[in-house]
């Protein structure tokens, strides 16, 4: 591990969370506006659910993306992926139809697949591992603005532009974030070079695939993805016709989730080092799954984002103490391992995406929060068993 000073880290992760908060609204905006996005396409609910599930089978490339950034250094992917959203998000402003906007998407996820493991990677390779907790939570609060700050916008562009404008502020933005990175960010090509043999696939899945705790913690970002993406394609549609709102009073409770999250993501940077991230992490999982079966009971307005806020913090605290804690399974090879964490809770998520309208069908609000907590049951076994081997 190499040391740097403090200065160094604060502005390559200045620069980093930009990025981050760029590329996550990108990729989370679909879900609650996807009444609104399928409209403008004149397409079916279903239809657009389907488009972002295929979305989402980006993240089964970061198999073979990560060992590619333990080479040719994280910055450098990094760069790349906001260059990837950036001009699919300018190419639905060009061009908006159905067939644009799916590879738009498609290039949303392909752009995180470069660049999510490639930061984490990063802090791996330069936090020491008792103030990683700080710094990666630091780092995924770009996830909870994106909710907090992003969605929000959105919902103001769309009620005002037309359904085209975000992609094309987003795209903007992209282009921008990656200039920043390139400025803010020194070139790291050469410090990737001691992952040695591990850079070799074959060897590297075979050493991964023998790994009961690395297996254990796949099987837990499979479930505990399924889970929420079951949720999440659903839950606009759930507060849209469930409580009469439209689409900008949408974009404004979606907030309440960035909220949760940021507090989430608060609470693994000063708790989980302290308490211990794999202490941290079971007591995150077991809450999540009360969260989601206690949904039902949101049957007013206030107590269903009153739901939404308890579930979201409890599930964005497990994940972000998971990230922290799954840098150190492989360090040799941390972008590829994080890879293979973010294909796993990829796959997870196409499942979720294409059950998650069939779900609410069934059953509505009742049945999506069983099925989810269900799956995050099945997520807290798997990491039990890995982890305790």
């Amino acid at each position: 591990m190499r040391c740097q000073s403090d200065t160094f880290i604060a502005r390559a992760i200045a620069g980093a969370v930009f990025s981050r908060l760029v590329l996550n609204t990108a990729r989370r905006f679909v879900y609650p506006f996807a009444p609104a996005l399928s409209r403008g396409l004149g397409v079916s609910l279903s239809a657009f659910t389907a488009l972002i599930a295929i979305n989402q089978i980006t993240g089964l490339l970061g198999i073979l993306i990560g060992p590619l950034a333990d080479r040719i250094g994280y910055r450098k992917m990094m760069i790349i992926g906001m260059l990837v959203t950036g001009l699919g998000m300018l190419a639905v402003v060009a061009v908006p139809v159905y067939a644009v906007v799916l590879i738009a998407l498609f290039g949303v996820g392909l752009g995180k697949s470069f660049f999510d493991p490639a930061i984490q990677a990063w802090v791996g390779s330069h936090v020491a591992y008792h103030r990683r907790g700080l710094v990666v939570g630091i780092v995924e609060m770009a996830w909870a603005a994106s909710t907090l700050i992003g969605i929000p916008l959105v919902a103001v562009l769309i009620e005002r532009f037309g359904w085209k404008s975000p992609f094309l502020l987003l795209g903007a933005l992209s282009l921008i974030g990656a200039l920043g990175l390139y400025r803010m960010m020194p070139n790291d090509s050469a410090a990737p070079a001691n992952s040695g043999s591990l850079t070799d696939y074959r060897e590297f899945y075979t050493q991964l695939a023998a790994s009961k705790p690395v297996m254990g913690m796949l099987g837990y970002a499979f479930f505990v993805n399924a889970a929420n993406d079951n949720l999440f394609v659903v839950y606009g549609t759930w507060l849209e016709a469930g409580f009469g709102i439209g689409i900008v009073v949408l974009g404004m409770a979606t907030s309440i989730i960035g909220v949760a999250e940021l507090f989430g993501e608060g609470l693994t940077a000063t708790l989980s080092d302290r308490f211990g991230l794999k202490r941290s992490l079971m007591v995150g999982l077991t809450l999540s799954c009360l969260s989601y079966i206690a949904l039902p009971v949101g049957r007013t307005l206030p107590l269903a984002l009153t739901g939404l806020f308890l579930l979201f913090l409890t599930y964005e605290f497990t994940i972000v103490t998971s990230f922290s804690l799954a840098t150190e399974l492989m360090p040799a090879s941390r972008a590829t391992m994080m890879a293979c964490l973010y294909a796993a809770g990829g796959c997870g998520r196409v499942v979720g995406a294409l059950m998650g309208s069939t779900v609410w069908q069934a059953g509505g609000i009742t049945a999506t929060g069983g099925v989810s907590g269900a799956l995050t049951c099945l997520g807290f076994i798997c990491l039990g068993l890995g982890l305790r081997s």
